[in-house]
């Protein structure tokens, strides 16, 4: 069965234009090692809970954007494999000391697809 790695973070307005290169050459290097696809949205309508809400899970400021990002693998086992081999690809060694985000704030976690229509 598939797999997938999911994340929610907040992303200040005024680095969204990096966030989204530094994204862009992620998505590249997460393809060439074996993701099916990489996906990042920006938050286009998402309100601010009473309770919960995208915004109040990464504990999102006035000035910044919720984005929802994922990218699929065929099996848990591709995925181990793939993050292996991105985590060890020189060509995001600086984007991830530099990130436009507060990492302390990102939230992520991989899921067993179960059903996909």
């Amino acid at each position: 069965m598939s797999y997938v790695d999911g994340f929610i973070l907040a992303v200040p307005k005024d680095k969204i234009e990096l966030y989204k290169a530094q994204a862009r050459r992620a998505g590249d290097v997460w393809r060439e090692h074996g993701a099916l696809s990489y996906v990042e949205a920006i938050g286009d309508d998402v309100p601010y809970g009473e309770l919960t809400s995208f915004p109040r899970a990464v504990q999102a400021k006035e000035d910044e954007v919720v984005v929802f990002s994922w990218i699929t693998y065929e099996s848990r086992d591709s995925r181990d494999a793939v993050l292996a081999k991105v985590m060890a690809d020189p060509r995001l060694k600086e984007d991830m000391a530099n990130m436009p985000f507060d990492g302390k704030r990102l939230i992520y976690g991989g899921f067993k697809i179960v059903i996909a229509l």
